[in-house]
C-alpha cells in the first residue's frame, strides 16, 4: 500500500547540450522534472557551459548535474557557470575504452578525490561515475568525497533492468553495452551526440558491447550493497557518511598504496577450490 504521506520521488532526466534539447527541457519542466543531467563524456566544453548558463537564466530553480569531469580545473568551469552537482569519471567504466583509445582520462580514485576536495568548498556534491565493480568500491568512493555513485554494470544484470536473459556456457547473462560503442552510435542518435560524432563519416568507438552475469532481483541486491557499506563504515569507525568524509579530510582516515603481493594476499588464495556467494 502506498504511503500517502511519503515525500514524492525525485525524478531526473538527461539531455544533451544541443540547441534542440532546449525544447525538450521545456517539456520536461512542464512535466515536473526535479533534476536534469547534462549528458556528455567531457563536460568542460563551451557547449555545456553555455547550456548551463541558459538553463539557470530561464529555470533558476531547476537542479543541474554537469560533467563528466576529472580535474579541479574542469570542475571550476562548471561551478562558475552555476552547476548544482558534478559527475566524475572519464574512461573508468567497465565498458569504456576512452583512456585507451583517446589517451585522456584519470584514475577514478584520484579523480573523485581531487574534484570532491575542490567542489566541497562551494557545497557542490560529486557523483562517482565509473569503476564501481563491488560494494568495496562504493565505500572507497564515498570515503574519497563522493556523495553517491553510479552503478551501470552492477545493476545491468538485475531482473528489473532492461533486456532479456540468455545463456552462454551454462551462465545466465544479460547484454550490456557502452554509449560509446559502435553499435550504440549506429542505433541511437543520442549516443553519437554525446561524443560529438553525429556528423562524422568514420565513427571512433569509445566503448564496447558485452555481457554481465545475472545478479537476481534488485530488491535483494540493493539491500546487500547497503549492508556492505554499513559494515565498511563500522570497521572504519564512522557512524555516518558525513563522518566518514570528515575523517578523511581531517587525516583520521588514511589511504595507502598496495603492492601486487598485498592485493593477492587480500583476496582469496591458497585454496584448491572455493565457492563465492556474496548474498
Amino acid at each position: 500500500q502506498k504511503d500517502v504521506n511519503a515525500s514524492p520521488p525525485t525524478v531526473g532526466a538527461a539531455i544533451s547540450t544541443h540547441e534542440k534539447d532546449k525544447k525538450r527541457l521545456e517539456l520536461l519542466v512542464q512535466a515536473g522534472v526535479d533534476v536534469v543531467v547534462l549528458d556528455s563524456s567531457q563536460g568542460n566544453s563551451i557547449y555545456q557551459i553555455n547550456m548551463l548558463k541558459w538553463i539557470k537564466k530561464n529555470y533558476p530553480d531547476l537542479q543541474i548535474i554537469g560533467g563528466n569531469v576529472v580535474t579541479a580545473a574542469q570542475a571550476k568551469s562548471l561551478i562558475d557557470a552555476g552547476v548544482d552537482g558534478l559527475r566524475v569519471g572519464m574512461g573508468s567504466g567497465s565498458i569504456c575504452i576512452t583512456q585507451e583509445v583517446m589517451a585522456v582520462g584519470r584514475p577514478q580514485g584520484t579523480a573523485v578525490y581531487r574534484v570532491a576536495e575542490y567542489a566541497r568548498r562551494f557545497k557542490v556534491p560529486v557523483i562517482a561515475d565509473g569503476g564501481i565493480t563491488c560494494v568495496g568500491h562504493i565505500t572507497k568512493a564515498l570515503a574519497l568525497g563522493a556523495s553517491t555513485v553510479m552503478m551501470g554494470s552492477l545493476l545491468a544484470a538485475t531482473s528489473e533492468s532492461p533486456g532479456e536473459y540468455f545463456y552462454q556456457d551454462g551462465v545466465r547473462l544479460k547484454k550490456y553495452r557502452g554509449m560509446g560503442c559502435l553499435q550504440a552510435m549506429k542505433d541511437k542518435q543520442g549516443s553519437s551526440e554525446r561524443y560529438f560524432s553525429e556528423n562524422d563519416t568514420i565513427k571512433v568507438a569509445q566503448g564496447v558491447s558485452g555481457a554481465v552475469v545475472d545478479k537476481g532481483s534488485i530488491y535483494t541486491y540493493i539491500p546487500y550493497l547497503v549492508a556492505g557499506i554499513q559494515h565498511g563504515c563500522q570497521d572504519m569507525g564512522a557512524r555516518s557518511l558525513l563522518t566518514l568524509r570528515s575523517m578523511m579530510y581531517e587525516g583520521k582516515l588514511k589511504f595507502e598504496k598496495r603492492t601486487l603481493a598485498a592485493m593477492k594476499e587480500g583476496g582469496v588464495h591458497s585454496l584448491h577450490s572455493y565457492e563465492m556467494k556474496l548474498y
